[in-house]
């Protein structure tokens, strides 16, 4: 009888596991292309895994990065000034941000909440784009 309730619970946290790895992957799509990421596996990370699916309207920031305005802001977590190509952040509390080169914001910096898994390339380019942002199930 223990065996079978350690299996059930070993089953269970095996299941639970599963769907959390699965809900932490994105797909980021627009009319330049199709990207993946990874979110981070932090309080902000996993409340902009609840707001999904979105739509954004971005805008190009600094020929660095495209902006756009979620529709709550996420919980407040430890900042950095780096990122990287690829780079999901998110500036103020709202402004949830596509990092497409390498560079430094000023404090307070930013929240990372995720990475892309491809090159996040598609978006250097000027103007404004219009992303979808949806889990991987």
């Amino acid at each position: 009888m223990r065996l079978f309730g350690l299996s059930l619970v070993l089953l269970l946290l095996t299941a639970s596991m599963t769907e959390a790895c699965a809900q932490s992957r994105i797909r980021i799509t627009s009319e330049w292309g199709t990207l993946t990421a990874t979110l981070a596996d932090n309080e902000a990370g996993r409340a902009l895994a609840r707001m999904l699916p979105l739509t954004l309207e971005t805008h190009d920031h600094l020929r660095q990065e495209k902006v756009g305005t979620l529709p709550r802001p996420l919980p407040e977590i430890a900042r950095q000034r780096g990122f990287q190509p690829g780079t999901l952040g998110i500036w103020n509390a709202d402004r949830f941000v596509i990092y497409y080169v390498r560079g430094e914001v000023p404090n307070p910096g930013i929240m990372i909440v995720g990475q892309v898994e491809g090159d996040a390339a598609i978006y250097n380019r000027p103007g404004s784009i219009t992303v979808r942002i949806e889990r991987i199930d």
